[in-house]
């Protein structure tokens, strides 16, 4: 799914990702964890194809970053959900025309859907549990109602990798922990896609991410299975300041001492 080797990216000086070596094999679910500025965003822009590696090899579903050709051909075998894409669309736009749109690409709907297309966006919205609200104007939905549409929208074209962007973000605990579910429901039941789940929220990372990676100041400070990765030692380290972590229903949590 992605090969990373020694990657590193130089943005107006400087350098915001460095000597990234990163595998994800078909079928692993990840949890990519780090605080603000530590590249996070960069480092998806990168896997998109937005920003090609200034240094190192990059591989993407097969494609080769410099030798073979990426744009809309790999993109539209990833899914993304992120409040940038979100931010995009039309005030008029229906929750159902929103995930329609994700067929297409597009923010927006330039093209007759097919008769599959409607059957496959109104079946997403029931499994996302968006179906009764499949009509309103996107804008008047809650935040938590948003990422479910968003969701739905990217698995529109049946990807082979789904990116999520810290999407519990402005969310309350509640609607946390119901998108979350929803996620789990996704990762158990989509075994032909591989998930990245970005944040920086140790208690969002879900059993169904079995690997973690941490990423700090632009490298990779660990990575591996995740019981393996989340110790105390490590995020004590990782984050500057003594922690101490529990596992509460098999999802770590995180307090200072």
């Amino acid at each position: 799914m992605l090969d990373l080797n020694d990657v590193g990216l130089l943005r107006n000086g400087d350098w915001i990702l460095k000597n990234i070596n990163w595998e994800v094999e078909k079928g692993e679910n990840w949890a990519l964890l780090g605080l603000n500025g530590a590249g996070k965003t960069a480092l998806l822009h990168l896997l998109c194809g937005y920003y090609f590696p200034t240094e190192g090899e990059a591989t993407v579903l097969g494609r080769r970053f410099g030798k073979d050709r990426l744009g809309e051909e790999l993109r539209q075998q990833i899914g993304v959900v992120s409040s940038t894409i979100q931010s995009r669309f039309y005030e008029s736009d229906s929750a159902y025309q929103i995930v329609l749109s994700g067929a297409f690409a597009s923010i927006g709907l330039y093209e007759a859907p097919t008769d599959e297309m409607r059957r496959k966006a109104q079946q997403l919205l029931k499994d996302l549990g968006c179906f009764h609200f499949a009509n309103r104007n996107f804008y008047t939905l809650s935040q938590g109602e948003k990422q479910r549409v968003m969701i739905a929208r990217a698995l529109m074209t049946d990807p082979s990798l789904l990116i999520l962007d810290e999407p519990t973000n402005g969310l309350d605990f509640l609607a946390r922990e119901q998108l979350l579910e929803i996620i789990k429901q996704v990762a158990q039941q989509s075994k032909q896609v591989s998930i990245i789940y970005v944040t920086h929220h140790v208690e969002e990372i879900l059993t169904c991410f079995q690997h973690t990676l941490l990423l700090k100041e632009g490298e990779v400070y660990a990575k591996g299975e995740t019981r393996n990765v989340m110790t105390e030692a490590t995020l004590t380290n990782f984050f500057g300041i003594p922690v101490s972590l529990g596992w509460v229903n098999d999802r770590p949590t995180l307090t200072k001492r």
